[in-house]
């Protein structure tokens, strides 16, 4: 177990120096919404048929060429300019490549060099205090989104002892967006990637369902005592919920501290998580680093964004979660800290406004029984307001 005081991370567990603290950056898979992949007129389907959506440009047959999807561009813009970042007007693609099973070409297109969007801000709240009854804002600093490529899936069959692969997913278009290490335990990174889905969400650019594999999440997490350098970090994979995510980086903090107290070294390596025992497993060493030999895509040109399309995705942006908050404390004089469970529930604030207006009801009369008799009876049975 972990707990926060005064910004360290405080250990219960191994009995590690409470001065050691734990730096987390994130990296996030973003899938775009989009009917249609990111260089081919393949359709967008999770649950059809295995390899039933795969265009010869998707198996890499030779001579196919990338057509870029407009779509996308415009997700990943309209994304950019909701987490206050700078379009840039000219951006670049770049081969990077490795060999996987399910990536036929042995590169993926993405953006290297010059990604659509840079130096962005993601405020995101939690509830903290000693009653867990306070909003509690920070903020983390998005150093880049970059589109690129997803790859298929393996698919290992331990019955037959085979791997079979699965192309629907190759090509799918992708959101990169790469935190800046500005978070210090599980709580926080959760809290922002819940803020980041609902953002996203709003925006209409990704779906957001971890559980399908439209939103993943990588954690690079490391430990440090305030004012030395940055200690060696881990990266730890493909993690597929909000809680999954702060288990594993509360873990991998408590268990470098442990390695560090008696006398170890942490090694740069790749982790996953296992959800049944709690703890993050070794995939492969990273200390050899891996080289991608990366390379300007020479079937792309350089992607414009013209300003009147960057001024008409600006005139698109709906209302965001932070504001949706703010407007429902202004409105119905509620407290900050029920402003965000409605907004942060899927289907709470809908369903909490539908009342107010249909009942005529205080609005506070109204929260306190979705807070508590609502809330409650859901919890108990397992549900939210949207499967009501």
């Amino acid at each position: 177990r972990t707990g926060r005081t005064g910004g360290r991370t405080r250990n219960w567990l191994w009995g590690a120096p409470q001065e050691l603290v734990g730096v987390v950056g994130l990296e996030i898979h973003a899938q775009i919404h989009s009917n249609t992949k990111l260089f081919s007129g393949s359709q967008v389907g999770f649950q059809a048929p295995p390899n039933s959506l795969v265009s010869f440009f998707d198996a890499s047959l030779p001579g196919t060429l990338p057509v870029l999807n407009r779509r996308c561009v415009e997700a990943a813009v309209m994304t950019g300019l909701a987490l206050n970042c700078t379009i840039n007007r000219k951006s670049l693609f770049d081969r990077k490549h490795y060999f996987y099973a399910d990536l036929p070409a042995g590169y993926q297109i993405t953006q290297q060099r010059l990604p659509i969007a840079v130096d962005g801000t993601l405020t995101y709240s939690h509830l903290g205090g000693r009653k867990r009854n306070e909003v509690v804002t920070k903020s983390v600093r998005i150093k880049q989104i970059q589109l690129e490529q997803d790859s298929g899936k393996s698919l290992h069959d331990d019955y037959r002892n085979q791997t079979l692969i699965d192309l629907n997913r190759a090509g799918v278009g992708l959101m990169e967006l790469v935190m800046e290490p500005d978070m210090s335990c599980g709580e926080e990174a959760a809290a922002a990637v819940r803020e980041m889905q609902l953002i996203l969400q709003a925006l209409g650019t990704c779906q957001g369902n971890m559980a399908e594999g439209q939103l993943r999440v990588d954690a690079n997490v490391s430990v440090h005592r305030p004012g030395d350098p940055w200690g060696i970090r881990t990266e730890v994979k493909n993690i597929n919920s909000a809680r999954n995510l702060a288990r594993a980086i509360d873990y991998e903090i408590q268990r470098q501290m442990f390695v560090l107290e008696s006398g170890g070294t942490v090694q740069n390596e790749t982790r996953s998580f296992d959800g049944k025992t709690g703890h993050t497993i070794p995939m492969r060493d990273k200390e050899g680093l891996q080289d991608y030999r990366f390379m300007p895509e020479p079937n792309l040109p350089p992607l414009m964004v013209q300003v009147v399309v960057l001024e008409e995705v600006r005139e698109r942006l709906p209302e965001l979660p932070s504001v949706r908050r703010q407007r429902l404390v202004e409105t119905y004089g509620i407290l900050p800290e029920h402003s965000f469970t409605l907004v942060n529930e899927d289907g709470l604030m809908d369903y909490f406004e539908a009342v107010v207006r249909e009942t005529k009801a205080g609005p506070r009369k109204v929260i306190g029984w979705v807070m508590n008799e609502l809330q409650g009876l859901l919890h108990q049975q397992n549900l939210s307001v949207s499967q009501r």
